[in-house]
C-alpha cells in the first residue's frame, strides 16, 4: 500500500513517468489515491480520470510543466467561451424584451435600469470567487493541499451568507434604487417587475458564478464552460416560452434567467461536492484570517465591477439630465444596447484574463517567474487579438448588432453611432485587463487596485465634463478616453514593477517541460 506521505513527496520528471508509475501501483487506481498523487506532481485534470497514456495526456493541464503557449490556450479559450456564453443571459433577455410588440423599446430601457443591480449582485460573486481562486492556485503551487481546502470551505460559507444578506437588503431597497438609477415614470413598472423576480434567485447567481472560479482554477476549464453553457442554453429556450407563449413579458424574462441560473448552480455544486476535483467543498476549517485574505484579493475585482455599476448609473443620470424628458429615455435605450455590445467585449476578455490567473498564481507560488512572464506574453497577445476582431466589427457593422434589439431607424442610427465611438479604445483596454488581473492572480493587490482606480477616475471626470461642454451624446467618448489613459499608465507601471515583484520569490529548480 502506498502511503499519503510517499505520494505527496513523489517526484516525476514528466506526466508520462507519472502514468507509468500508476500502472505499476494497483493501489493508485483508487480515485482518492489518484488525488493524493496529483497533488504530489502538480497535475490539474480537467476531464475524466483515464490512466491510459494517450488519453491521460490529452486530459490534463500540468500548470507547472506544460508548454506555456498551449497551456494558456487550453485554459483561456474555454474560460473565454464560457463568459461569452454567459453574456447571452442578458443579451437574450434584452433581445426578446426589445421585440415585445408596442412596449419593447420602453421595456428595454426599464431592464437597462436594472443592469447596475444585477451587476452588483455579480460583483459579490467575484469578490469571493476571484478573491479565493488565485489564493487556492498559489497554495496548490506550493503543495499546500490543506490550505487550499480551507480556502474553498470558507469561500462556500461566504457565498451562502452573502446570498441571504443581499436578497433581503435588495428587495427592501429595490424601488428606491431603481429611481436613483434613472428610472422614469414610463420605465419604472418594467424595471420593478424584472428586478423583483431576479433578486429571488440571488443565491443561484452567486453560487454558480462564484464557485465556478474554483472549478477553473483546479484546471477543469471545460467543466467551468459547461456549467455556464448549460444555463445560457436553457435561458435561450425558456425566454420565448415565458415572454411570448405564456404572455409574461418582462416577468417571464426574469423567471427564465433565475431558472437557468439554478440549473448552473446545481451543476457546479454537484461537481464540487463530487469525487472528480482534487479539492472539494467540505465543512469546517473556518478561519477569519482566510476570509480576510480572500476579501483583500477579491476586493480589486469587486471594486472594478462596483465602480462600473456607478459608471452606468451616472451615465443614465447624465443622459436623462442632458437629454431632457423626450430624448432621455431614447438615449438610455440606445445606451443599453451599447452596453450590451460592451458586455460582448469585457466578459470574454475577463474570461481570458481571469481564467488564466490559475496559471500565474500556480507558477508564482511554485517560484517560477520565467513561466509567469511567458504566460503573460501569450495572454496579452490573445487579449489584443480578441479585442481587435471586435473593434473591426464595431466600426464596420454595428447596425447588425443593434437590429437584434430594435428596428426603429432612430434607435438603430443612434445606437450604432454610440457603439462606434465607445469602442475606439478597446484594444488597449485588453492590455490593461491582463495587467490588472495578472497582478490580482499573483495576489499583488497593491498594484492592481490603483491601476483600476486610475481608469475609473478618468472615466468619471470625462463623464461629467464632456456632456456639460458638448451635449448628451458626448458621453459616449468617455469610453475611449478612459481606455487609452488607463492602459498607458498600466503599461508603464507593469514595466517598472513586474521584475521586482517576481524577484521577491527566489526561483526554484526549473521543472522540465513536457
Amino acid at each position: 500500500m502506498v502511503s499519503e506521505r510517499t505520494l505527496c513527496t513523489a517526484e516525476f520528471p514528466s506526466v508520462l513517468s507519472y502514468v507509468t508509475w500508476c500502472k505499476r501501483e494497483p493501489d493508485v487506481l483508487k480515485p482518492e489515491t489518484i488525488l493524493l498523487l496529483k497533488r504530489g506532481c502538480g497535475i490539474m485534470a480537467h476531464s475524466e480520470y483515464d490512466l491510459g497514456e494517450k488519453k491521460f495526456l490529452q486530459h490534463v493541464n500540468d500548470l507547472g510543466r506544460d508548454d506555456i503557449k498551449q497551456l494558456v490556450l487550453r485554459v483561456a479559450l474555454p474560460s473565454m467561451l464560457a463568459q461569452f456564453v454567459s453574456v447571452l443571459y442578458s443579451i437574450v433577455d434584452r433581445m426578446y424584451i426589445g421585440n415585445i410588440p408596442e412596449i419593447g423599446d420602453t421595456a428595454l430601457a426599464g431592464v437597462g435600469i436594472c443592469g447596475p443591480i444585477v451587476n452588483l449582485v455579480g460583483a459579490f460573486a467575484f469578490l469571493v470567487g476571484v478573491g479565493g481562486a488565485p489564493l487556492m492556485s498559489i497554495k496548490l503551487g506550493e503543495g499546500d493541499r490543506e490550505g487550499a481546502q480551507r480556502i474553498l470551505s470558507n469561500c462556500f460559507l461566504m457565498l451562502a451568507a452573502l446570498s441571504a444578506l443581499l436578497t433581503a437588503l435588495a428587495l427592501v431597497w429595490r424601488e428606491r434604487l431603481l429611481m436613483w438609477f434613472g428610472a422614469s415614470a414610463l420605465t419604472f413598472p418594467y424595471a420593478k417587475d424584472y428586478i423583483t423576480i431576479y433578486l429571488l434567485g440571488t443565491v443561484f447567481a452567486l453560487m454558480s458564478s462564484g464557485l465556478n472560479q474554483f472549478i477553473v482554477c483546479q484546471g477543469f476549464a471545460n467543466t467551468g464552460m459547461h456549467s455556464v453553457l448549460l444555463g445560457a442554453v436553457l435561458n435561450i429556450i425558456l425566454d420565448p416560452i415565458f415572454i411570448f407563449s405564456l404572455g409574461m413579458g418582462v416577468k417571464g424574462a426574469a423567471l427564465a434567467t433565475v431558472l437557468s441560473q439554478m440549473a448552473s448552480c446545481t451543476y457546479v455544486l454537484l461537481f464540487l461536492f463530487g469525487q472528480r476535483p482534487p479539492i472539494r467543498i467540505t465543512f469546517g476549517g473556518y478561519q477569519l484570517k482566510v476570509v480576510r485574505s480572500v476579501l483583500t484579493v477579491g476586493f480589486t475585482s469587486f471594486l472594478i465591477i462596483a465602480i462600473d455599476n456607478g459608471m452606468i448609473i451616472a451615465m443614465n443620470a447624465v443622459l436623462q439630465r442632458y437629454g431632457g424628458p423626450g430624448q432621455g429615455d431614447i438615449l438610455i435605450t440606445c445606451c443599453t444596447i451599447m452596453q450590451s455590445f460592451m458586455l460582448m467585449v469585457t466578459m470574454p476578455l475577463g474570461g481570458i484574463t481571469g481564467g488564466t490567473q490559475s496559471i500565474l498564481g500556480f507558477n508564482y507560488g511554485a517560484r517560477r517567474p520565467d513561466r509567469v512572464l511567458k504566460a503573460q506574453k501569450y495572454i496579452i497577445l490573445l487579449c489584443v487579438s480578441f479585442t481587435a476582431l471586435l473593434f473591426l466589427f464595431a466600426q464596420l457593422a454595428p447596425h447588425l448588432f443593434v437590429l437584434i434589439f430594435t428596428r426603429e431607424p432612430e434607435y438603430v442610427a443612434l445606437a450604432s453611432r454610440a457603439i462606434r465611438i465607445y469602442t475606439l479604445g478597446i484594444i488597449p483596454l485588453g492590455i490593461q485587463y491582463e495587467i490588472v488581473d495578472g497582478f490580482t492572480g499573483m495576489g499583488v493587490v497593491q498594484a492592481a487596485l490603483p491601476l483600476s482606480f486610475w481608469r475609473k477616475l478618468i472615466y468619471f471626470v470625462s463623464l461629467f465634463a464632456l456632456p456639460a461642454a458638448f451635449g448628451a451624446e458626448a458621453v459616449f467618448f468617455t469610453g475611449p478616453i478612459s481606455d487609452f489613459g488607463g492602459a498607458l499608465v498600466s503599461v508603464v507601471v507593469y514595466l517598472l514593477t513586474i521584475r521586482k515583484i517576481l524577484n521577491k520569490r527566489s526561483p526554484a529548480e526549473p521543472l522540465p517541460e513536457v
